[in-house]
């Protein structure tokens, strides 16, 4: 087992009984994470880098979808998905950059892509410092900022939504626009998620939620910007887009 997938699968359950109107997510999330925590497992003891090594997980993947997801993402991949043909094709074309225009598409090929590239992503020596808005190693957009204090201050990091690498990134720079106005980049709060923030851009009106681990040393930020689903609720109605969707689309 690794640290890191039994510690999201943890930090999911514990959220899921003390976040209730998030509950379903956290609990869909954790049986995702055990799906792909075996996966990330073989990579490594193999060490294959191949992306034709994943397409062979997909029949697993639909059952589960099939017991335990939505009758949306189950359709799909009865009408696109049943080929290793097809499979293939979309693990590449997600790998290679593209956007996929189904968000049940883009859902299938993050699930068996993450551990794809968290494991490549391990084996590389990543420049964390200085990098621009997109991820160093494999160029994704981040999912959320992590907040962590240093000196007398801190910094910002933000996280890959794919290959779960932190780089770190100015605290006031729109990740989406380069926007540093700090008057144009509006922070929003709730006192039911004391950890987490909105930060938004009135430039470009996208937003990213932080987790501020000087808040709660016990967040794990990619389970907890699941569990602040409020939030993104609070800033759609405001009329910002988020900047990138996590696993679950949201």
């Amino acid at each position: 087992m690794t640290q890191q997938h039994q510690a999201r699968i943890a930090r999911a359950t514990h959220l899921a009984s003390t976040h209730p109107t998030a509950a379903p997510l956290l609990n869909f999330y954790a049986e995702l994470a055990r799906f792909q925590e075996p996966i990330f497992i073989e990579l490594r003891s193999k060490s294959e880098t191949d992306l034709r090594a994943i397409p062979c997980y997909f029949p697993a993947l639909i059952k589960l979808i099939a017991r335990r997801g939505t009758e949306l993402l189950s359709n799909f991949a009865a009408e696109n998905l049943q080929s290793p043909d097809a499979q293939l094709e979309l693990l590449s074309t997600t790998w290679e950059g593209g956007e996929a225009s189904d968000p049940a598409a883009r859902f299938y090929a993050r699930v068996l892509l993450q551990p794809y590239a968290e494991y490549l992503a391990s084996r590389g020596d990543i420049q964390a410092n200085g990098a621009g808005p997109t991820c160093p190693f494999c160029n994704a957009r981040p999912v959320a900022g992590v907040l962590r204090g240093e000196g007398d201050g801190g910094k910002r990091w933000l996280l890959c939504s794919l290959c779960s690498t932190e780089w770190q990134y100015r605290r006031v720079l729109c990740p989406g626009c380069g926007e540093e106005n700090k008057d144009k980049l509006p922070i929003y709060t709730a006192a039911e998620f004391p950890a987490a923030r909105v930060d938004a851009c009135d430039t470009c009106h996208t937003y990213l939620k932080s987790i501020d681990l000087t808040q709660d040393g016990h967040a794990i930020p990619m389970v907890d910007e699941i569990a602040t689903v409020a939030l993104n609720i609070w800033a759609e109605e405001h009329d910002y887009v988020k900047l990138e969707t996590n696993l679950l689309g949201m």
